[in-house]
């Protein structure tokens, strides 16, 4: 049996979305930057997707920026924004578990002469409000927290942290890729200026998401060429998959109740047989607030890349935390962040679920992971 318990890393294109996308690759393909019929055509529809988007998130069209994906959107506003208004300060505040698409930007600021400051997280995964007032000073011009942590699943208080910074006049940003359909988003009461979005993340298209950006604030744009996004990014136009994120968010939207309440179910399922029936096993980061479909587990004595690898063969897709970093195979930064010790930063799954998930593959996982387990730890010389 093939089971995919990896969609926090990437979901499966839903078949509506790809129907929706099909006649903008071979039938309605012109340029939307043209000025004939056809790419007219193409601008109008673009348009219709902003509109839409805009809905879904309680934001301003002419805000929304289309971009290759979450990593390209969280580049282009921390970059953007830092070097844009450093002649107000360049003390920038990010949290110490953002994905690496937050943190590597941070750490190229920091090289440029920008203040960069990691802000702590308590043992449960979260941001603490407290914490960000201790550390602003009248020099800090922005802070980024994600709304959803993809390595753990916690979600972050992010409407009361915007709402903090907008009263001391310090920019917010979220990286939100991971919170679709989990949290309702809300632009103008959440009171962010920038966010992030990916559609590979909520059944739609690979290599297309959108940064929301408030254009009142100065950014200094990262890709030029063509003029697109009123020259905040330049290039042509991914059409198709526009049309495909627009389309997924709406359908995840749509089925969010049931969507949220089976995945809840299979991920509570999931654990109970996990506690049951393996010894020596702990969730990182808070057992509550978290997103339903994401469970973190430690496996105590155990690599976890050796239980990935033998899940593997069996058929299961499993992940160690955060796609980007397990390239590497480093210790995750997130699990470190949240103070566990040294010999357990190596010892995890992160199972995440997904629509497509059922009873069945959870059952057949459980079984694999049993023996997996089993032979692991009998040759595994920590005691």
């Amino acid at each position: 049996m093939d089971v995919y318990l990896d969609n926090a890393a990437t979901t499966k294109l839903d078949e509506r979305v790809l129907e929706k996308m099909k006649p903008y690759f071979t039938e309605k393909y012109g340029n939307a930057s043209s000025i004939h019929h056809m790419g007219q055509e193409s601008s109008v529809l673009l348009t219709k997707c902003k509109e839409e988007i805009a809905k879904r998130i309680n934001g301003d069209p002419d805000n929304i920026i289309f971009t290759a994906g979450g990593t390209e959107s969280n580049n282009m506003i921390l970059k953007g924004v830092a070097r844009a208004n450093q002649g107000k300060g360049k003390h920038i505040l990010v949290s110490s578990i953002e994905h690496a698409s937050v943190l590597k930007p941070a750490e190229q600021l920091k090289k440029e002469g920008f203040d960069v400051e990691l802000i702590p997280v308590n043992s449960g995964g979260f941001v603490e409000l407290d914490q960000i007032k201790k550390m602003i000073r009248p020099e800090t011009i922005l802070i980024s927290v994600m709304t959803v942590n993809n390595e753990i699943g916690t979600i972050q208080p992010v409407e009361q942290i915007a709402r903090f910074a907008r009263k001391n006049g310090i920019y917010f940003h979220t990286d939100a890729v991971q919170a679709i359909p989990y949290k309702d988003i809300d632009i103008k009461d959440w009171n962010v200026d920038f966010l992030s979005l990916s559609a590979h993340k909520f059944y739609g298209p690979k290599g297309v998401g959108l940064a929301y950006i408030d254009r009142k604030i100065n950014i200094e744009p990262q890709v030029i060429g063509g003029g697109q996004e009123y020259g905040l990014r330049g290039g042509t136009y991914n059409l198709p998959s526009i049309v495909g994120m627009t389309e997924a968010l709406k359908l995840i939207y749509q089925e969010k109740d049931e969507y949220i309440n089976r995945v809840f179910e299979l991920s509570q399922y999931l654990w109970k047989r996990i506690k049951e029936e393996i010894d020596e096993v702990a969730i990182n980061g808070d057992p509550g607030n978290r997103t339903p479909n994401n469970l973190n587990v430690m496996f105590r004595r155990i690599e976890g890349e050796a239980i990935l690898m033998d899940l593997s063969t069996k058929g299961i897709c499993v992940s160690t935390g955060s796609a980007c970093s397990a390239i590497n195979l480093k210790a995750s930064g997130v699990l470190q962040a949240i103070g566990l010790e040294d010999y357990h930063l190596n010892s995890n799954i992160r199972f995440s679920l997904g629509k497509f998930t059922t009873k069945e593959e959870i059952d057949y996982t459980v079984s694999c992971l049993v023996d997996t387990v089993k032979r692991l730890r009998s040759f595994t010389p920590i005691k």
